[in-house]
């Protein structure tokens, strides 16, 4: 008997090991395959979430063209990369425009500014200062710039990485789209095999999980990326009506700032220079629509966000907020996805425990 226990500790020991070493050579593939294909993660993660956000319209399209998958994918690529390319052609025209003769004047020696109005000096807390800053500006502004030298030769490099950050995302949404195309040429396979994976990790919820998951990119897209892009026609409207200089800038700002949930602090400098600039009445007016801008998303981000999702308006909100903390911009997505999929695994998991207590 001893000798057979020995023998089955052997056999049983053996059996271990070489499980170690199969897992252990499993994990190193992955972790292998994962460092090759880091570089293309946040390529195909963006692909996968646009393919997703935009397949309802992309099936309408396919639909139209009675089925044939591969002339529509071609057609919404297009679309989506003029949607991406000519807004942001239109943007840098105009931007050019403005500063271009700026640039110019400044150069030259000829940049004037004008003294500021009478009534910003009765202003509360900034009159003051404000007004002192103006002056000095009008008065000599070779004087005012070297004063502040320091200040701007410190944020030169900040605003060229900032601008090099702008153009690399833009790259990267281009290629993107062109890999969402893909995606969508093939959408019915995609769609069997993210079924087999959401099966394979949840079992019979998997079908469940997988619309979960659809549903949450849909309801951020419109709820968080929809809602900002609103505001921002709203707030551009408002910024070229009134006057704003370099108007098409500070709508990108904007645009940036809504969809990271602080569009009005954008608005308030706007609201400065209409009451320093603009008669009493259109200042006015122009705070009463940035408090509209400001507030729009109060009504429409409810409805919206949650629109299509399982998952509570605040889980998938807390998701955004929290995702785009840790992760960025793909955390938009990436937090909402795995806070929806987390809170929905939570109530399964006090659900089975309920039942099981009442068993």
């Amino acid at each position: 008997m001893a000798i057979q226990d020995v023998a089955k500790q052997k056999v049983e020991v053996n059996q271990a090991l070489e499980v170690s070493i199969q897992v252990g050579l499993a994990a190193l593939l992955v972790i292998s395959c994962l460092m090759i294909l880091r570089p293309f993660l946040p390529l195909v993660m963006w692909g996968i979430i646009i393919a997703i956000a935009s397949h309802p319209t992309f099936v309408k399209l396919q639909r139209t063209l009675k089925g044939r998958g591969a002339l529509a994918a071609i057609i919404w690529t297009i679309v989506l990369l003029a949607a991406l390319i000519i807004p942001i052609v239109l943007m840098g025209a105009s931007i050019a425009e403005g500063l271009l003769p700026f640039i110019a004047q400044l150069r030259d020696g000829t940049l004037v500014i004008p003294p500021p109005p009478s009534r910003i000096e009765h202003w509360p807390v900034i009159g003051d200062r404000l007004t002192q800053a103006w002056t000095a500006a009008s008065t000599d502004l070779t004087a005012t710039l070297m004063k502040f030298a320091p200040q701007i030769k410190a944020a030169v490099p900040n605003v060229l990485s900032a601008t090099g950050a702008l153009g690399s995302a833009i790259v990267q949404f281009f290629l993107s789209i062109v890999v969402a195309g893909f995606i969508l040429a093939n959408a019915k396979k995609a769609a069997e095999h993210a079924r087999s994976l959401m099966i394979r990790l949840f079992g019979e919820e998997g079908p469940e999980y997988q619309h979960l998951v659809g549903a949450t990119i849909r309801s951020v897209t419109f709820g968080i990326l929809g809602v900002a892009l609103i505001q921002t026609v709203f707030a551009a409207a408002g910024f070229f009506v009134v006057g704003l200089p370099g108007a098409s800038l500070w709508s990108v700002i904007f645009l940036f700032a809504a969809i990271l949930q602080v569009g009005m602090l954008v608005l308030i400098p706007a609201v400065v220079f209409a009451f320093a600039t603009a008669s009493k009445t259109a200042a006015v007016i122009f705070l009463v629509w940035c408090i509209v801008v400001g507030l729009m998303d109060n009504v429409l981000k409810p409805v919206l966000l949650g629109r299509g999702s399982a998952a509570p308006v605040l889980v998938v909100f807390l998701g955004v907020i929290g995702g785009f903390v840790a992760m960025g911009i793909i955390g938009l997505f990436v937090g909402a996805i795995v806070l929806s999929v987390g809170y929905k695994l939570f109530l399964a998991w006090i659900n089975g425990g309920v039942a099981q207590t009442q068993e």
